[in-house]
């Protein structure tokens, strides 16, 4: 059966250590932000590790650059990867560096075929050095550049081609399609859900009629759910992690929607499981 996770953050990092009642399946977390840490906050990571399983979520491969990865930082990866017994590794379909410029945002790739050659090239040095495959998240994304074909024929092209594995993020189907007028459904329908390995489902906010922006902040809503129970019906088991980056504060909603990502996942996959 699939298993529901949270993110490890340093602000809720005590409900994991010290709440028994709160006992998610696994923990995730950015491999940059705990890399070379040392002091309490390591000591605080190791005795987290101790007790749940990992799985890292990258944020600064910028598997979209133009320019070489980055060979120190993935020889320091697959260094920490090692150390924590990582299950899952995974980064997003997006860039985040330009000459070495750290940008800090997920910038977006133009959905083109010159592109798709680039980015299966990078992805696959990554899975050579790394010595294991690799899930590519579809991201949100508010302009589209350039663009010669649809996402979702982009996305699959690049999964496919790279032989890599696909980080679903439910939420982001949800946003895009919402943003740039395109069916949700149907784009989960184009996906090659054999590959996907792990699923993120998060909130949003909406910022006027015809704008939502991904913030993982807020509460899931009940379209985002239903779309999340539609997709678990038509793949296996995988792990589902519950993305909250701030507003901590309520707790106990947030062990509230987690009770409710468990309950979906283990009612779609019981009955409907695909054998």
């Amino acid at each position: 059966m699939g298993k529901v996770g949270l993110g490890f953050r340093r602000d809720i990092a005590d409900e994991f250590l010290e709440n028994e009642s709160f006992t998610p399946d696994f923990i995730e977390f950015a491999p940059e932000n705990w890399m070379g840490m040392g002091g309490y906050w390591k000591k605080v990571l190791d005795k987290a590790a101790e007790r749940y399983p990992i799985t890292c979520h990258g944020l600064s491969l910028s598997i979209g650059s133009p320019e070489a990865l980055d060979y120190h930082f993935l020889k320091d990866l697959k260094q920490f990867l090692k150390e924590y017994q990582v299950s899952i590794y995974s980064e997003h379909l997006s860039y985040t560096k330009s000459k070495n410029a750290h940008l800090y945002d997920l910038l977006p790739v133009p959905f083109r075929d010159d592109a798709i050659k680039h980015i299966v090239s990078r992805i696959k040095e990554v899975q050579e050095i790394l010595e294991r495959k690799i899930a590519i998240e579809n991201v949100s994304y508010y302009v589209t550049p350039g663009a010669e074909m649809d996402e979702a024929t982009f996305v699959k092209a690049i999964v496919e081609e790279a032989d890599c594995e696909l980080l679903l993020d439910v939420n982001n189907v949800y946003v895009n399609a919402f943003n740039h007028g395109y069916d949700a459904i149907d784009f989960i329908n184009k996906m090659p859900l054999d590959k996907v390995s792990y699923i993120h489902m998060a909130g949003h906010e909406k910022v006027s009629d015809d704008l939502i922006i991904d913030t993982h902040g807020q509460p899931i809503i009940d379209p985002v759910y239903e779309l999340f129970d539609s997709t678990l019906r038509k793949m296996n088991p995988v792990p589902v992690l519950l993305e909250r980056d701030f507003n901590f504060e309520n707790f106990d909603a947030i062990v509230e929607e987690f009770g409710q990502l468990k309950s979906i996942t283990h009612k779609a996959w019981e009955v409907n499981h695909v054998s």
